[in-house]
C-alpha cells in the first residue's frame, strides 16, 4: 500500500491527504469540494503536467481549465493527435503534416506518398470532420508513456514518422515521453487530455492547398473559431516554407544534422540573403510607385520584437540604392502629454492605446510634408511625461521618402486624413516556419518572446522574470492593436531566420534558469528551457553584423 502524502491545492488553498501514485485525474475527484470547471490540465510546482501525472511526494498542484493559456495549447495537441489518428485510418499510406498557425486554426495538409499534396473533396473533409467526431464521442483514453529514447525511436521507425526519428536521434535525451491513441503512437511536446471526450468542440474547413484544424473561439468556447482572412501572411509563410525544402531544413532534426555536418555557416549566408532579397523587392516597388508621384509615407508596423527597427534600417539602404533618400521619424515623439494619457482596466497608463498618439498633430504634419511645407518634429520627453519643442527642421524633397516605424502604423486611422495613394504599408513579423517536427509547429510568439528576453537583458537590464510577467499584456494589446490590420500591409516582411533558435539557446537558457520556481513566470520559463533542449547550439560569431538577429544579440553595425 503506497504511503499517503501532503498535497497543497492552489485552486482552494488548502492541503489534502492522498495516496502515493494517485493521478492528478484522481486527486480532482478527491477534493473536498468540485471545481467550478473541468480541467485539461495541472500546474505541478509550477511545471505543465497532463492528468495522467502520478504524484509520488509532497506538491503544489493547480488544475487548469481548457480556456486558460495552458489549457487551450493542451486541448488544441489533443485536437492534433486525434486528427493523426483519423488521417491514419481514412487514408493509410499518406503522412500528415500541421504547418503553421494562421487565420484562427492551424494548416494542415495530407501528403501522398510522393510528397504532393492531396486535392481533398467536400466528401473527404465530412468524412474526415465525422472520423474525429466519433472518435471524441468514444473517449478513448490517451495513454501516456516512457521510455529510454532508442526505444521510442525504433517505435516510430516502424510507424514510418522519419521526422521523429530524426529529431530524437540528434538530441541527448535517455528517456522520452509519447503518445497512445488506440494503434496510433506519437509524440507532442507538452501535455494531452487524459482521453478524446475532453475536446468536443472543432471544426475542419478548406484552406489553399490544405485545411484548417480549429479549435474553440476564445471570445464563445462552444463555438469553433471563424477563419479569417490572412492572405499576405500565407504568402509569407509558403515563401519560407518553399525555401526551406529547397536548403533541405524543414524541421530541428534537419537544422540538427546541418550544424552537426558543419553547415551552419552556409545556412546563415543563405537566410540572410533572403532577407536582403525580400527587403530589395519591397524597396523596388516602393521607388517605382515613387516615381509615379505616390508612396512618399511608408509605414512599418509588426508585434513585439519582430525586427522593425533593423528592418527600417536595412530597407532605408535598399532605398537609397534605388537613389531615393530615406528619413526616419519615430512615432513615440506623438505621445500626448502623460496627464492626457488613456488608461488601461487595471489604472496603468495604456501607451499601446492608438490615442496615446496625437493623431491631429500627426496627420497635419504629414499633410504639410506632402505638399512640401517644412515641419519642426516635437520631441517627446519620456522623463517629463510630455512634448517638448526643440528645432529639428524637416523638408520632404522630390526623390525623399518619409519612414514611420510604430506598432500602429497600419491602422488606417492613425493616417486617417492622408490619402492611401502617398502611403506603403510594410507589416513585419517573425513567422517562424520551422517545425519541431511534422505534427509540432513552432509558435512565431515563442520566437518573438525568446527575442525579448534576451533583448530586455542585454539593453535594458530586465530580468527574464519581469519580461515574462509583462508578455501577457505585451499579447493582449498586439491582439487588439496589431494584429486586425495584416492585412492592410502593401507587403508583408517575415523577420525570422531559420538558424536562429540554435543561436538564441546560448543566450536564453542562463536567463530562464534564473527564474525562480515558486513564482507564476517558472511554468513559462521552464516550457521554453524544454522547448530549448532539441535544438543544437549555434555559435553567434558566424552571423554578420548587418543581420536583424544583432537587433537582440548585440553587434550590430546600426545604431540603436
Amino acid at each position: 500500500m503506497n504511503p499517503t502524502i501532503k498535497i497543497y491545492n492552489k485552486n482552494f488553498f488548502t492541503f489534502v491527504d492522498i495516496p502515493g501514485g494517485t493521478s492528478l485525474s484522481e486527486v480532482c475527484e478527491m477534493m473536498p469540494v468540485a471545481l467550478p470547471f473541468k480541467p485539461i490540465c495541472a500546474l505541478v510546482n509550477n511545471k505543465i503536467e497532463p492528468l495522467t501525472y502520478q504524484v509520488y511526494s509532497p506538491k503544489q498542484i493547480e488544475f487548469i481549465s481548457d480556456t486558460s493559456r495552458f489549457g487551450r495549447e493542451t486541448y488544441i495537441r489533443t485536437l492534433c493527435m486525434i486528427l493523426f489518428h483519423a488521417v491514419k485510418g481514412l487514408f493509410p499510406g499518406n503522412s500528415l503534416k500541421i504547418e503553421l498557425s494562421i487565420s484562427k486554426g492551424y494548416y494542415c495538409r495530407i501528403l501522398g506518398k510522393d510528397q504532393k499534396a492531396m486535392d481533398l473533396t467536400d466528401q473527404d473533409m465530412d468524412d474526415l470532420r465525422n472520423r474525429m467526431q466519433e472518435i471524441v464521442k468514444r473517449d478513448i483514453p490517451i495513454i501516456r508513456e516512457e521510455k529510454p529514447i532508442e526505444e521510442v525511436i525504433s517505435l516510430f521507425m516502424q510507424e514510418g514518422l522519419m521526422d521523429k526519428v530524426t529529431l530524437l536521434s540528434t538530441v541527448n535525451h535517455l528517456y522520452t515521453y509519447y503518445y497512445k491513441l488506440e494503434d496510433t503512437l506519437d509524440s507532442y511536446y507538452g501535455s494531452l487530455a487524459p482521453s478524446t471526450g475532453y475536446v468536443p468542440v472543432f471544426d475542419l474547413v478548406k484552406y489553399k492547398s490544405g485545411f484548417l484544424l480549429l479549435g474553440r473561439d476564445s471570445g464563445n468556447p462552444e463555438s469553433a473559431a471563424c477563419p479569417i482572412v490572412q492572405d499576405k501572411m500565407y504568402h509569407a509563410f509558403t515563401t519560407h516554407l518553399k525555401f526551406n525544402r529547397i536548403i533541405g531544413v524543414s524541421n530541428v532534426g534537419e537544422l540538427n544534422r546541418a550544424v552537426d555536418s558543419r553547415r551552419t555557416s552556409d545556412l546563415i549566408n543563405v537566410a540572410e540573403a533572403l532577407h536582403g532579397k525580400l527587403l530589395g523587392s519591397i524597396a523596388d516597388e516602393i521607388a517605382e510607385r515613387r516615381h509615379r508621384g505616390e508612396a512618399g509615407i511608408v509605414m512599418i508596423a509588426g508585434p513585439s520584437s519582430s525586427g522593425k527597427t533593423t528592418t527600417c534600417k536595412r530597407l532605408a539602404i535598399q532605398l537609397m540604392t534605388n537613389l531615393i533618400k530615406p528619413k526616419l521619424i519615430s512615432l513615440d515623439d506623438y505621445f500626448v502629454d502623460r496627464d492626457k494619457t488613456p488608461r488601461d482596466h487595471t489604472g496603468d497608463y495604456d501607451f499601446e492605446n492608438l490615442y496615446a498618439l496625437d493623431l491631429d498633430r500627426f496627420n497635419s504634419d504629414l499633410q504639410r510634408l506632402l505638399v512640401g511645407d517644412t515641419i519642426n518634429l516635437p520631441t517627446y520627453s519620456f522623463e517629463l511625461g510630455k512634448r517638448i519643442e526643440e528645432h529639428r527642421p524637416l523638408k520632404l524633397e522630390k526623390d525623399d521618402v518619409l519612414i514611420i516605424e510604430g506598432i500602429h502604423g497600419l491602422n488606417p486611422e492613425l493616417t486617417r486624413l492622408i490619402p492611401d495613394r502617398n502611403l506603403y504599408k510594410i507589416y513585419v513579423s517573425a513567422l517562424t516556419t520551422l517545425r519541431l517536427d511534422d505534427h509540432n509547429w513552432i509558435s512565431t510568439s515563442d520566437n518573438r518572446l525568446l527575442r525579448r528576453i534576451v533583448r530586455d537583458h542585454k539593453y535594458r537590464h530586465i530580468s527574464a522574470q519581469e519580461t515574462l510577467r509583462r508578455w501577457p499584456s505585451v499579447r493582449r494589446g498586439e491582439e487588439k492593436w496589431i494584429f486586425p490590420f495584416g492585412e492592410y500591409a502593401d507587403a508583408t516582411f517575415n523577420s525570422s531566420l531559420i538558424f536562429e533558435l540554435g543561436v538564441m539557446k546560448e543566450y536564453a537558457e542562463p536567463l530562464l534558469r534564473n527564474v525562480p520556481h515558486g513564482i507564476e513566470q517558472y511554468a513559462e520559463a521552464n516550457r521554453l528551457l524544454r522547448f530549448l533542449e532539441y535544438f543544437r547550439s549555434i555559435p553567434a560569431d558566424q552571423i554578420p553584423s548587418t543581420s536583424l538577429l544583432r537587433e537582440f544579440l548585440g553587434g550590430s553595425s546600426f545604431h540603436y
